[in-house]
């Protein structure tokens, strides 16, 4: 299982910020090579990237490839099949079933011809628009390659356009497809669903506020689009000292009632029998997930 509490999104051609990621403490970053890099900058973009990724350590380097419109996906993906350090793609505007089983297949074609196993590289699907939202557990059925997706309901983004909504956090407006993203992700299993962008980046508190609704809707991690917003995402998302202490007393106690005979009992007043459990040994998992993933970030800090 693996946790993405922050993503940092870097656009993959501008050398400044590619040449920062090592010093920052984000849980992984998406190289984009979509919105943010235009046309003629696409080769650059995909050089820089594949020589940065490759000093990232633990394969926490994804690529957020070109939609399948756009023409430009087949060269990002034969760029970064098997290479250095790449953990997976993250890819755009995954709006059907049909966009999920082509991008399966064009994956898998140059899995295969590099003697890989096909299905073995990682995709994080985009959730884009009304279509995506609607079919969502079908497009993730038929790519199991799908690790986990995004809710991609930032500000004024396509899922806005394909909705025609005005967008707010915690308002009406976008609850139903944020909601319905998450869902259709617990449906598929994914252990980390990730929300979508928070889009202003000089609003601080805005981003706290939205990202711990975020957290109380049972999103695990989202990208962030600025470095300033990674360390609240990380705290955010963290599961706090007390939550830690009381679950670690609800497993304990869950199998202390099991060798008495019986399959419930109490921790502070409150039943705890299997579900409860269940909800407990998630969150102590998620937590150990966490704590390997800060031992590698802070061990590479310091050898910098």
């Amino acid at each position: 299982m693996r946790m993405w509490r922050s993503l940092l999104f870097v656009p993959a051609n501008l050398k400044k910020m590619v040449d920062k990621v090592n010093s920052l403490p984000a849980d992984g970053f998406i190289f984009d090579l979509e919105d943010t890099v235009p046309a003629d900058q696409k080769q650059v973009g995909r050089e820089m990237a594949r020589e940065a990724m490759a000093k990232v350590p633990g394969d926490r380097s994804w690529v957020r490839c070109n939609s399948i419109p756009t023409g430009f996906i087949h060269e990002d993906i034969d760029a970064f099949v098997g290479t250095k350090g790449f953990a997976g793609f993250v890819v755009p505007k995954v709006d059907s079933p049909e966009d999920s089983a082509a991008m399966d297949r064009m994956i898998s074609s140059v899995e295969t011809r590099r003697g890989l196993v096909p299905g073995s590289t990682p995709v994080i699907a985009m959730i884009e628009s009304a279509g995506g939202v609607i079919d969502a557990r079908a497009i993730f059925k038929v790519a199991p390659r799908i690790e986990t997706a995004v809710y991609a309901g930032g500000e004024d983004g396509d899922m806005n356009t394909s909705l025609g909504a005005t967008w707010t956090s915690a308002g009406p407006e976008m609850m139903y497809v944020r909601q319905a993203t998450l869902t259709a992700m617990r449906a598929a299993n994914y252990e980390c669903p990730l929300d979508g962008v928070y889009s202003n980046v000089r609003d601080a508190e805005g981003f706290r506020s939205d990202t711990e609704l975020s957290r109380r809707l049972g999103f695990r991690g989202r990208p962030a689009i600025h470095p300033s917003q990674v360390e609240a995402a990380n705290e955010i998302y963290t599961p706090t000292k007390a939550q830690v202490d009381y679950y670690t007393r609800v497993v304990n106690a869950y199998k202390e009632a099991l060798t008495r005979g019986t399959a419930s009992t109490t921790v502070d007043g409150k039943l705890v029998d299997v579900a409860m459990y269940n909800t407990a040994k998630r969150l102590l998992d998620h937590m150990d997930s966490i704590k390997e993933l800060e031992a590698l970030i802070g061990s590479h800090t310091k050898q910098k």
